[in-house]
């Protein structure tokens, strides 16, 4: 009896992370090229912000620097998806103040690349404390919040 119901909750499992990973790639899918740069994004300034205030761990930061300013320079050639949704007559606007928004974040992503190569990583830190801050204040405004 045990063993049947060993060999039904590992069925649950595995049904469990089949499902799972399947959503998830689904998901990934259906993002459009803007918003897979953003994750990418979003995922090398999570490791920035792990790291940044280690001095031993630079060189794994600049790398995320260069894939964050790789991802937000392609970024600026797309249009935010929430443009669709904004009167025909703003739309041009809209999308030049997400571009400058865009660039503004690359000048802050370059102070922080000058701040690590240079040691100094309490200056890189409260930048990238700014960045973050940028992220929460501009992502409703560009960005459509998905359920």
């Amino acid at each position: 009896m045990r063993l049947r119901i060993r060999h039904l909750g590992t069925l649950v499992v595995v049904l469990a992370l089949s499902l799972t990973r399947t959503a998830a790639a689904q998901s990934e899918a259906e993002k459009t090229p803007l918003a897979q740069r953003m994750t990418a994004m979003n995922v090398a300034l999570r490791q920035i912000t792990a790291q940044v205030a280690d001095p031993s761990k630079n060189a794994s930061t600049l790398e995320q620097v260069v894939i964050f300013q790789t991802n937000a320079n392609e970024a600026l050639t797309f249009k935010p998806e929430k443009t669709a949704q904004v009167a025909e007559g703003e739309q041009e606007k809209f999308v030049a103040d997400f571009q400058t928004g865009i660039k503004a974040l690359l000048v802050k992503v370059d102070s922080l690349k000058m701040a690590v190569e240079a040691g100094k990583n309490e200056d890189a830190a409260k930048l990238v404390e700014d960045m973050k801050a940028w992220q929460r204040e501009k992502h409703p405004v560009f960005r459509i919040r998905r359920p």
